[in-house]
């Protein structure tokens, strides 16, 4: 029997890596794509059922050529990992639109565009597994993190939408609601939010610094596990006979998520602005 086909996007590091070491030693074929192609390729090595692919999931035009080669493919993608993804911070006010765009087109398009590449296939065989990675703030929003957090919602409801439509095929849509995980991911987003934070206004200096007081005692208090306990959880859902809509895995998922479905919108703010130190903070 032919092994089936995984497909995994961010693979070059984090969860991405760790999800498509997983799936080949669950015995999948898996296509681990990522722009930084040396990782690939050193990946590959370890692994002969892993093929490299290297594409820049920022870049429209390879996005759609690699949407053409996949819907080309003699056999249908079984298992798409939509992992790949990166986050801007920053304040509202202060957000410019250079980095906010492309991260838009990886987090949300080439996601939607993958998705819709992969579709047709496991329709004809009404089959095939989407896993998508959102995160907690997918479904709230700290400070400082509402442009990211954004492309998260939007996996979501994308998401939401999809199980609805797919269902009838024998197609699952999964999301994956990680917390804070150990991986390059903060390195990055602290890289390409230094303009940001030159750019914002003096008159947020306040609230900044409540807020990173409070993120300091927060993740002062946890300890932050690796992408392998990600991926453990996209593996077991890929393989289970009937897996759950959403899975939330990592620090304050069991806590912050319940919290959230469990209050309104006025308890939230009341709440969250007592726990970043902004109740009743005038500037």
């Amino acid at each position: 029997m032919p092994k089936p086909i995984a497909l995994v996007t961010g693979a070059s590091s984090g969860i991405g890596r760790a999800t498509a070491q997983g799936l080949a030693q669950a015995g999948f074929a898996v296509i681990a794509a990522a722009r930084r192609l040396d990782r690939l390729q050193e990946l590959a090595a370890q692994y002969p059922n892993i093929k490299p692919r290297q594409v820049d999931l920022s870049d429209p035009a390879q996005v759609e050529d690699f949407c053409a080669e996949i819907m080309g493919y003699e056999e249908p993608v079984d298992v798409l990992v939509n992992n790949a993804g990166y986050s801007w911070r920053g304040g509202v006010e202060a957000a410019p639109m250079t980095p906010l765009l492309p991260m838009y087109q990886v987090n949300v398009f080439a996601l939607l565009r993958l998705t819709q590449a992969v579709l047709p296939g496991m329709r004809a065989g009404r089959q095939g597994r989407i896993v998508n990675l959102s995160s907690i703030v997918g479904r709230f929003t700290f400070p400082g993190s509402g442009p990211y957090a954004s492309t998260k919602h939007a996996v979501e409801a994308i998401s939401d939408a999809m199980r609805h439509e797919l269902l009838p095929f024998g197609i699952r849509v999964i999301t994956i609601r990680p917390g804070p995980i150990a991986t390059e991911f903060n390195d990055t987003a602290n890289e390409l939010s230094v303009e940001a934070t030159a750019n914002t206004p003096a008159e947020y200096q306040p609230v900044l610094a409540a807020a990173g007081a409070a993120f300091g005692k927060m993740f002062g208090e946890i300890q932050i596990p690796g992408p392998e306990v990600v991926a453990q959880v996209i593996i077991e859902a890929v393989t289970a006979d009937d897996p759950r809509a959403a899975y939330a895995v990592g620090p304050f998922s069991d806590e912050l998520l319940p919290l959230r479905a469990r209050l309104d919108d006025d308890q939230w703010l009341e709440g969250m602005n007592q726990r970043f130190g902004l109740a009743g903070l005038k500037v």
